[in-house]
């Protein structure tokens, strides 16, 4: 009798073992059919504390401390062609410029680096930083007659590069500005170091940046003046879901002006969604769109009704 309960814990055991191995090796061939992840426990479990509210005991995560963590849990999710500056707004220097003018440039634009490019922003050269510019100014060195011997070179990176390798890479080479490629080998964007930071931790602002402006301002009559930077799925949430309802690859206002158009559209040029809205060109340049205005749909009468 002494021996049954030892036979049946031990069989127990046995077939337990068993068991964990015949899971583990449908979840090698099969995959995981429940995906309960290391990640997906995470962010449950943050998600179950927020949900529970009240005060956080000493010692359990702050706020910020969960979204930090969120944030990081998305990190790996996101590619180059997700994060940093798009190609409309970037701020680049032409190879043949002089160098007073790369001062000025310095100065007007606020960054400490500044891609070169040569002829057109699709072939970028490299970029010049700014301490290279300043310890000639501290010495008061003569200028050079030219920009090219201080032109340094940046990473080149393809738009599907995800964020973790980038950010490994970038450390790896100590290169903190990458040029974001598009699948033609033409400028997308560009990526700072800090910009993939600030996908972790926030938006990180210094005495430089200029105040936030607010991307959709509602006015009378139940229009919205816009940024054309203003993201879709922002324009979703506040305005109309149906204005981000696209078959194009496109994440923003000014994207889809573009399209509705055809064409980089002028200002003054009012072009009808689908869905009723009208969005109004007011601001831009022949090659982007920078503001618009969005006009409601017109009310239905009772006879369309």
């Amino acid at each position: 009798m002494a021996d049954g309960p030892s036979s049946t814990a031990t069989g127990g055991d046995s077939s337990n073992d068993s068991g964990g191995i015949w899971r583990g090796i449908r979840t090698l061939l099969f995959g995981d059919d429940h995906g309960d992840t290391l990640r997906h426990r995470l962010e449950d479990a943050i998600d179950e504390h927020e949900e529970d509210g009240g005060k956080a005991p000493a010692g359990d995560l702050a706020p910020i401390e969960r979204q930090m963590l969120r944030n990081l849990l998305h990190f790996g999710e996101r590619d180059a062609g997700d994060v940093g500056v798009p190609r409309a707004d970037i701020v680049a220097v032409d190879e043949a410029t002089s160098f007073a003018d790369l001062v000025a440039l310095f100065a007007e634009a606020g960054h400490s680096r500044l891609p070169v490019y040569r002829e057109e922003l699709d072939t970028i050269i490299g970029m010049v930083h700014i301490k290279d510019v300043f310890a000639i100014l501290a010495a008061g060195a003569p200028h050079p007659p030219s920009i090219a011997d201080l032109i340094r070179q940046p990473l080149y990176v393809p738009q599907s590069m995800g964020a973790l390798d980038l950010l490994a890479q970038m450390r790896g080479s100590r290169t903190h500005l990458a040029i974001v490629l598009d699948e033609y080998s033409g400028t997308e964007g560009l990526i700072t170091i800090e910009d993939l930071i600030e996908e972790i931790v926030g938006e990180i602002e210094d005495e430089h940046d200029d105040a936030p402006t607010a991307l959709l301002v509602p006015i009378e009559g139940g229009g919205w003046e816009a940024d054309a930077r203003a993201e879709l799925e922002d324009v979703a949430e506040i305005i109309d879901p149906r204005l981000a309802e696209v078959e194009e690859d496109i994440d923003t206002l000014g994207g889809l002006a573009f399209v509705l158009a055809g064409h980089v559209p002028a200002p003054g040029e009012c072009l009808h969604h689908p869905s009723g809205w009208t969005l109004e060109v007011v601001e831009g340049d022949s090659r982007k769109v920078t503001r618009l205005r969005l006009h409601p749909p017109a009310p239905r009468t009772e006879s369309e009704e």
